[in-house]
């Protein structure tokens, strides 16, 4: 076997360590940290970049660790592991700041230092864990990475020890199952109170489950069976029919509570969550008793359009999917919040709608999914002159190029990583960005961003 060793100067969107060949190619390192020398095999040829694995380390940085997890390495549910957790913040910084300036073309931004978790042990509250028949047996835990095999579990330190209480409830069962077969994921919901909901997913129609399965674990509100579609894109990509106990199960975000459906979207880490949110809203200008016009453009089931309401903003919340919609506005119900209305249609064309009815926004908020903004609503935030945008980001490299589109209108701030997602290579990113040419028109005479604004009109 052919090997090399190369200087790990970099660090790649999985956290891999990245160095040069003789050649000038960069190449990908899963489990190498920058500032390390190691012995690698090259194991895919990429064009103008080859991917490799570690053989060994021959000078190790600082911050390597022992791994806690026995699986890890197998397991493709971390990629940190094999440092401090001090490290990942550090690495995931260096990847947001990356993207800003290779992608987006931003000239030294400032992105600031990543918030870490307090505890970054057992804090994710859903759970995907996939099942297959693997060497005669139906086994279920997390897919190698990689691939798509299936790496058996019985305990996972991202999950709680609720949810890995319901893996190994299935995973004792499974050979026994006659329905085990058309199984696909377990999914499992716990909310801060330590309630969970069951979801079995499978392929085809299964008649009277329950009836085969031993009792639930006692922290189960309810139980529920997804048929996938024909080619889902996801673990709950089907229709869901309830089988036993609630229709939802209810978590909290700060002093508000949701009521959460199968496939509700809910954030998977609740304390961070809440720093994520603070963070939106500070970029947004939203502090107590302001009374910001606030449009939320891809309000789902309107978290953050709630907690903005909640410290007095007047938000307007848009969406295309219905039934996000409609649980959106079930917990505005819910929390009593009277100043958010949503809105179920395109927001791309929707904003056009609302400024020619003379409707006006102060700030923007945006936490679109991972393929980023669609162009047409960037266009049109452009055009609205929203004085301020706080865009919220689940990847860096859509992010950078959404930052680019509307950098012709938008000026960058700041950006302000968050960690979501320990020990993976994945990151939150809140952006600040203030228009170039444009303030609101209340407040542009006097000079004062919309804050200040009202606190002037509230003394008046």
């Amino acid at each position: 076997m052919e090997t090399r060793v190369i200087d790990v100067t970099g660090v790649g969107s999985e956290l891999q360590g990245v160095g040069r060949l003789e050649d000038g190619r960069a190449v990908f390192v899963p489990g190498a940290i920058p500032g390390e020398r190691v012995e690698i095999h090259i194991e895919a040829e990429k064009g103008r970049f080859c991917e490799a694995s570690l053989i060994r380390v021959e000078e190790a940085s600082p911050d390597r660790a022992a791994p806690d997890c026995p699986y890890y390495g197998d397991c493709g549910g971390c990629q940190g592991r094999h440092m401090t957790y001090a490290r990942t913040l550090e690495l995931k910084r260096r990847v947001v700041l990356d993207a800003l300036t290779r992608i987006g073309g931003l000239i030294a931004p400032e992105v600031r230092p990543t918030l870490g978790c307090a505890d970054p042990k057992r804090c994710r509250n859903k759970a995907e864990y996939p099942i297959a028949r693997q060497d005669g047996h139906v086994v279920i835990g997390a897919h190698a990475r990689g691939s798509r095999r299936v790496v058996p579990l019985t305990d996972c330190l991202l999950q709680t020890d609720k949810s890995v209480e319901a893996l190994n409830w299935l995973a004792r069962q499974l050979d026994g199952l006659p329905f085990a077969d058309r199984l696909k994921y377990l999914v499992t919901r716990v909310n801060r109170a330590g309630e969970g909901m069951l979801i079995l997913c499978g392929d085809a129609p299964i008649a009277d489950p329950l009836r085969a399965l031993a009792p639930v674990p006692a922290c189960v509100r309810s139980v529920w069976y997804c048929q996938l579609n024909r080619r889902p894109t996801h673990a709950l990509d089907g229709r869901c029919t309830r089988l036993r106990g609630d229709a939802t199960l209810r978590d909290r975000l700060f002093d508000l509570e949701f009521e959460l459906s199968p496939q509700a979207f809910f954030q998977v880490n609740p304390p961070q969550t809440e720093v994520l949110y603070a963070e939106a809203l500070k970029a947004a200008g939203v502090t107590p008793n302001s009374r910001l016009r606030v449009l939320d453009a891809y309000c789902g089931a309107g978290t953050i359009s709630l907690a903005a309401a909640r410290r007095g903003a007047e938000v307007t919340g848009i969406e295309i999917v219905p039934p996000a919609i409609e649980n959106a506005k079930a917990n505005a119900r819910l929390n009593g919040i009277p100043n958010a209305r949503f809105i179920c249609a395109d927001a791309a064309r929707e904003i056009p709608r609302l400024l020619g009815r003379g409707q006006r926004f102060d700030a923007a908020i945006l936490d679109p999914p991972r393929k980023g903004a669609d162009a047409a609503l960037l266009q049109a935030l452009a055009q609205a002159k929203i004085h301020t945008l706080a865009y919220v980001s689940c990847n860096p490299a859509t992010l950078a190029r959404d930052l680019k589109l509307l950098s012709p209108a938008y000026t960058l701030q700041y950006a302000q990583p968050v960690d979501m997602f320990p020990w993976t290579g994945h990151v939150e990113t809140v952006v600040c960005l203030s228009n170039k040419n444009a303030k609101p028109k209340d407040y542009v005479e006097i000079g004062v961003n919309a804050e200040d604004y009202y606190r002037i009109k509230d003394s008046e």
